[in-house]
């Protein structure tokens, strides 16, 4: 009895779906990259890590 009901006209529906396939075709043109400040904070910092430790252990056997 408390349901409520939205009706959408169709013009909006048509709105909707021209957008949502508008969006699509971009997609497949230009796909979605991750941005830089997306990645995981200590991603870039274990990457530069694990290059100082192989460093390190190639002056140790020196």
């Amino acid at each position: 009895m408390g349901d409520i009901i939205r009706l959408v006209p169709k013009s909006e529906l048509e709105r909707l779906r021209l957008i949502r396939e508008a969006r699509a075709i971009y997609d497949s043109i230009f796909p979605p990259t991750v941005m830089a400040s997306e990645q995981p904070f200590g991603s870039a910092r274990s990457a530069q890590g694990s290059s100082d430790s192989i460093k390190k252990s190639t002056r140790e056997g020196d």
